[in-house]
């Protein structure tokens, strides 16, 4: 089954009044000016993503983790093994992994989203309730999902956006969970920005020099047949991407055209975004990476 076109409304850009009155903000304040750096932008784009000038605190800030497995895992271009998912997944719903930790330390709060984990069932059923399937194809000789499964994968992301939102959310951040899926976030960032393999391909979970080759390999083949379906998001994401990655495409689509402004964070993140501008242009002045 071929997907069906997924429409996203015309992304409304964050305020600009917001954003002029807080750079206006900003040159009254006693201090040089552009001497708080970094912290001077981000305090803009908040402003301008609330509509606000000052920005009022975030009180809800929420962490989405997707988690699903790729069939590239078992070609060797991770240090561990594909079970790994599932029991780091384990360790996140009992509040034990580094991205509860963090969270915890900045107020935020997480939700873990079984999209893709190989295993029969969801670690509770609270989290698989957007589960498409097993694992995914290896995009190496194979399409990670049919059309079907790319376009349900994409509505579970849209669902999940706007049920955070529904719920408060006013900062989201989305996260990754699965062994094996930088590989297909390095395809995607190397077919969105016509880079090569070599240009892409890092150490990922700590690889040694003979696993980067596989890799690198797989990348490549697994590019070769994401090349002629460019000019289509939902094609690209089912040819290369796996149903946690297509869920975080749509999921930060939605977020941009639900107007709530998002944190991006790592490879994984980062190569969902590429795809979601497509789905939606201008999301991205919705996101800071």
């Amino acid at each position: 089954m071929e997907p069906e076109n997924i429409e996203f409304p015309e992304i409304v850009p964050p305020d600009d009044h917001a954003r002029s009155a807080a750079i206006a903000l900003h040159d009254k304040l006693v201090k040089p000016a552009g001497s708080l750096g970094r912290l001077e932008e981000l305090g803009v784009w908040i402003a301008a993503c609330q509509g606000q000038s000052p920005p009022r605190p975030f009180t809800r800030p929420r962490v989405v983790v997707f988690a699903g497995d790729h069939g590239i895992a078992a070609k060797g271009v991770s240090a561990y093994p594909v079970e790994v998912t599932a029991q780091l997944l384990g360790t996140m719903l009992t509040g034990g992994a580094a991205i509860n930790v963090l969270a915890a330390a900045a107020g935020a709060s997480v939700r873990v989203v079984d999209l893709a984990v190989d295993t029969e069932a969801p670690a509770t059923r609270s989290i698989g309730e957007f589960k498409v399937r097993r694992g995914s194809g290896s995009i190496d000789v194979e399409d990670a999902l049919t059309g079907a499964e790319a376009e349900a994968a994409v509505r579970a992301g849209i669902a999940i956006a706007d049920a955070e939102v529904d719920g408060g959310a006013d900062l989201l951040i989305p996260g990754d969970l699965g062994i094996g899926n930088s590989t297909p976030a390095s395809v995607l960032v190397a077919a969105l920005t016509g880079s090569e393999p070599v240009a892409v391909v890092g150490r990922g979970s700590g690889i040694d020099d003979d696993a980067w080759m596989r890799k690198a390999t797989a990348v490549r083949d697994a590019l070769r047949r994401a090349r002629p379906v460019l000019a289509n998001p939902l094609d690209l994401l089912r040819t290369t991407a796996g149903a946690d990655i297509a869920a975080m495409a749509g999921f930060l689509a939605q977020a941009a055209a639900r107007r709530t402004p998002v944190i991006l964070d790592g490879l994984v993140a980062c190569a969902a975004a590429l795809v979601a501008e497509d789905l939606a242009p201008g999301a991205r002045r919705w996101w800071v990476a």
